[in-house]
């Protein structure tokens, strides 16, 4: 196999993912309208892409329609079943997938962090439904893990493994998508989302969080959270996460003797020089200064 290198994103996923996706079983099927079966259930999760025809899932006792280039993503442990619908038959691409924990090798039922936010939780049920173009990155993400299945060629196994990996990153997005579609005419539900953000800054603001670790929490693009958490709170997420950090520091200024270096890795700053800037631009006073103008 040639020099190759992995792609920023794909070596970030994999040094930082504590669980990685393993594909079970990959089946393409074909399905006659006078076929039927019995519902089956797994221990993993099942994908399942519509190439040609219709027909209905039922998941969970959930009827679910399903036409070309929609994909169904059943959860572990739901009884399912497909009744097809077409006179012509359905087509369609299964991938039953695990995740395998990368420090001891065990598998789990859970999922990489951000995909198992959304996709574990009862948010949405059973399943979760998503309608893609012809042309989407995931379809052909979906076609090329077919082909490369197949494949002896060298490094084929390499390329399938990268080619998973980058599935299930585009899966991830395309749910977040999701997320947030479902979310954007739920008042109340947005109104909880920013409570919970708000929630976790105040719990969290001495770590060294970033505004993606914020966003991350509440299974939110950086983006669309910056917008809804503004709305909501007046303020943007890092000038939140900045104003906790500095009331936190004027207490500790005013009511303890700590050394100002102390104080600003206590409050969630990486150095002294940042923590200063910031104090002085909230409160127009160097820390030392503070101190001697409020100190009890």
């Amino acid at each position: 196999m040639s020099e190759q290198v992995l792609p920023k994103a794909w070596e970030s996923l994999l040094n930082s993912a504590s669980f990685l996706p393993v594909i079970v079983k990959t089946i393409e099927r074909f399905f006659d309208v006078n076929w039927s079966m019995e519902p089956n259930r797994h221990q993993f999760y099942e994908m399942v892409y519509m190439k040609r025809g219709t027909g209905i899932f039922e998941v969970a006792g959930h009827p679910v329609p399903i036409g070309p280039n929609d994909i169904l993503i059943i959860k572990p442990e739901q009884p399912h079943k497909v009744i097809v619908k077409s006179e012509s038959g359905c087509d369609f691409i299964v991938l039953n997938f695990k995740f395998s924990n990368q420090v001891n090798a065990e598998y789990s039922e859970a999922s990489l962090e951000d995909f198992l936010n959304f996709v574990s939780g009862k948010e949405s049920g059973p399943y979760i439904a998503l309608k893609v173009s012809q042309k989407n990155e995931i379809i052909t993400l979906l076609n090329r893990l077919l082909k490369e299945r197949d494949s002896v060629e060298i490094g084929s196994d390499f390329m399938n493994y990268l080619l998973v990996m980058e599935l299930f990153v585009l899966i991830s997005r395309a749910l977040k998508m999701e997320w947030e579609n479902s979310i954007k005419t739920k008042s109340p539900k947005l109104k909880e989302l920013m409570q919970v953000s708000v929630n976790y800054i105040n719990n969290n603001f001495e770590r060294d969080i970033s505004l993606n670790d914020i966003a991350r929490f509440v299974f939110l693009s950086p983006s669309y959270f910056t917008r809804a958490f503004k709305e909501e709170t007046g303020i943007s997420p890092i000038n939140y996460l900045l104003k906790v950090r500095v009331n936190r520091a004027k207490e500790l200024l005013t009511d303890t003797e700590m050394k100002i270096s102390d104080i600003a890795l206590n409050v969630g700053f990486s150095n002294q020089q940042r923590f200063n800037e910031i104090f002085k631009k909230h409160t127009r006073f160097a820390p030392l200064q503070y101190r001697k103008q409020y100190m009890k």
